[in-house]
């Protein structure tokens, strides 16, 4: 579901109750612990962490003009889904992320190539998302993303 909200606020504040608060600590802990260089806002209808056009002017290849997106928050149907571009990219990110993610949860993972899925509001791993939020640079995302797309 995409919004139409222009700011991280505008979203939070759309959101059912029950939302709110998940979504919230989840954007304060990327803000915090996202990698040197990315900026946060909106992007495809969803909280947005990105590479600005300062440092990849190039932007998304898939349409040049919103910048480089590396992290996606967003509020679904059934579900919390983070979107981590990196665990997409780098095969050894997400074969670490779905290692470690048993030793933090209850639960199952649910997980698409890059899109975790968080139906239990009650058990999302925010110290395992802290340490996802270490493991790759802008640079080496930036490398990743330039050697894939120039294929």
């Amino acid at each position: 579901m995409q919004s139409t909200a222009t700011t991280p606020e505008e979203y939070i504040k759309q959101l059912p109750e029950d939302r709110k608060e998940p979504i919230t600590k989840l954007h304060q802990l990327i803000k915090e612990h996202m990698p040197k260089g990315l900026e946060s806002g909106m992007g495809y209808g969803m909280l947005a962490y990105y590479v600005p056009k300062s440092i990849y002017p190039d932007g998304y290849h898939c349409k040049p003009f919103p910048p480089l997106p590396f992290i996606n928050l967003a509020s679904q149907k059934n579900f919390i889904a983070l979107y981590h571009s990196g665990m997409y990219a780098k095969k050894e990110l997400y074969d670490w992320f779905v290692a470690e993610y048993p030793k933090h949860c209850k639960y199952k993972l649910d997980m698409g190539k890059s899109c975790v899925r968080f139906k239990k509001m009650e058990d999302i791993p925010y110290d395992l998302i802290e340490q996802l939020l270490s493991k790759m640079t802008v640079e080496e995302w930036i490398a990743i993303y330039e050697t894939a797309i120039k294929r």
